[in-house]
């Protein structure tokens, strides 16, 4: 046990090779004034020590103290050159790096508070005792450090999702910027985010990338994205391309609810109402027939024959229910083939006109989900995990911020190498 004033001071404080100076209690939070013990450096060309020019106090934001802010002030020596002229200030990362408010031990618990336990900066601040920029610039210098640093964060990747997410609306007319996220389906973990979702940003970023990583995807799945297939088709043209079947239901499902809109209007001649047949399933309509029980069954049934009198709702609901029933491979091929050449006939609405064309189109994306069944949904599992950053920083602006939060949340970063890393810099 210590009974020493300055040792139980120095133990409380907690930093190696560095004097306790004074301690004074200001009210609102405590301030330590330490002074560093290393020895005066020497010069490199005549190994003679640098001379003492003056000192100069930094005060920088350290952990809070029983419940108090805490300030700590560093007495900074700087020396005179030896050899040449000027002189220098001592660095030491132990106390704080270089261009950083926070002390190192600081700005490690801030940017794990923020990036690890979901805290938003503003909070976090407040508990330090300092500003919202300060606490900021910590989280992305040691988190874009750890990001850097972690290179088995992301190992081989055989699958990779692409999916956008709205980053900002900007200016007076509120022009939304988006972003697009790239994913492991297979993990669900966020490899890297771009900033816009245009097919040339997206293979840029793919051509950065150590060819040899990105020969090793195999399978690459798109939401029906015109600018995303032109990325797999370019920048890794050897990959299976599989259409989301969340997207291809939807996809079809939107078509029947256009079917029934215009079916309702044409027999009704009106907009639908809460007693119209059609309008009372609407919800029947775009829901899973292996969902529907005997009962919902016979709804339909009735109001379909009391609202469809021409069977075209009917027909539109049926197109596609059964094709991911199929589990061969070439049987989803044929079936799809079949399909997709019935639908565009003229004697058929033309909401399934317009399914049967889209599924013409995209007919081996769609069959491919048969040869691995992956989905998009790990990366809307990680694009969620993004808009929770989004709600906890209350929304961003800088892209920067953006994507090493969105990482730090959803990209799995190992935090162990945090206590092992210095802070990127700040520009």
């Amino acid at each position: 046990m210590l009974v020493d004033a300055t040792a139980m001071c120095e133990a409380l404080v907690g930093l190696e090779e560095v004097n306790i100076d004074g301690v004074d209690d200001r009210g609102d939070g405590l301030v330590v004034w330490v002074s560093s013990t290393n020895p005066p450096p020497r010069c490199v060309s005549c190994g003679v020590e640098h001379r003492l020019k003056d000192r100069s106090a930094v005060s920088l934001t350290d952990l809070a103290c029983f419940g108090r802010p805490a300030c700590l002030v560093w007495v900074k020596r700087r020396w005179k050159r030896c050899c040449g002229v000027g002189s220098f200030t001592e660095v030491d990362d132990r106390i704080a790096s270089a261009g950083h408010k926070l002390t190192t031990r600081a700005g490690r618990w801030a940017t794990r508070q923020v990036g690890q336990h979901r805290r938003s900066v503003a909070s976090v601040a407040k508990e330090l005792g300092t500003d919202w920029h300060t606490v900021n610039n910590a989280v992305i210098g040691w988190g874009g450090a750890l990001i850097d640093a972690d290179t088995n964060r992301v190992g081989a990747v055989t699958a990779v999702g692409i999916d956008e997410t709205l980053f900002v609306r900007r200016g007076q007319w509120r022009h939304k910027c988006w972003a697009t996220s790239i994913v492991d389906v297979d993990t669900g973990q966020l490899i890297d985010m771009v900033e816009a979702r245009t097919a040339k940003a997206v293979i840029d970023w793919f051509n950065t990338e150590p060819q040899a990583w990105v020969q090793q995807i195999r399978f690459g799945v798109l939401d029906m994205s015109g600018p995303y297939r032109k990325v797999f088709n370019d920048a890794l043209g050897w990959v299976i391309q599989i259409a989301d079947p969340f997207h291809v239901v939807r996809n079809a499902n939107q078509r029947v609810d256009e079917c029934r809109r215009r079916v309702q209007n044409a027999t009704l001649s009106h907009r639908g109402r809460k007693d119209d047949p059609l309008y009372r399933i609407r919800r029947l309509l775009t829901t899973a027939a292996e969902r529907l029980d005997v009962r919902a069954e016979s709804k339909l049934a009735l109001r379909l024959a009391q609202g469809d009198p021409h069977g075209e709702v009917q027909w539109a609901w049926e197109a596609v229910r059964d094709l991911y029933a199929i589990t061969s491979y070439t049987d989803a091929v044929e079936a799809i083939n079949e399909l997709a050449e019935l639908m565009i006939d003229n004697t058929f609405p033309p909401e399934v006109n317009s399914l049967g064309r889209t599924l013409h189109r995209w007919r081996t994306q769609i069959t491919n989900w048969h040869r691995r069944k992956v989905s998009n949904g790990p990366t809307e599992g990680a694009n969620n995990m993004i808009k929770l950053a989004k709600r906890i920083g209350f929304g961003f602006r800088n892209f920067r911020n953006y994507r090493i939060r969105a990482l730090l949340y959803a990209g799995r970063p190992n935090w162990n190498l945090l206590d092992q890393l210095l802070p990127a810099q700040i520009r």
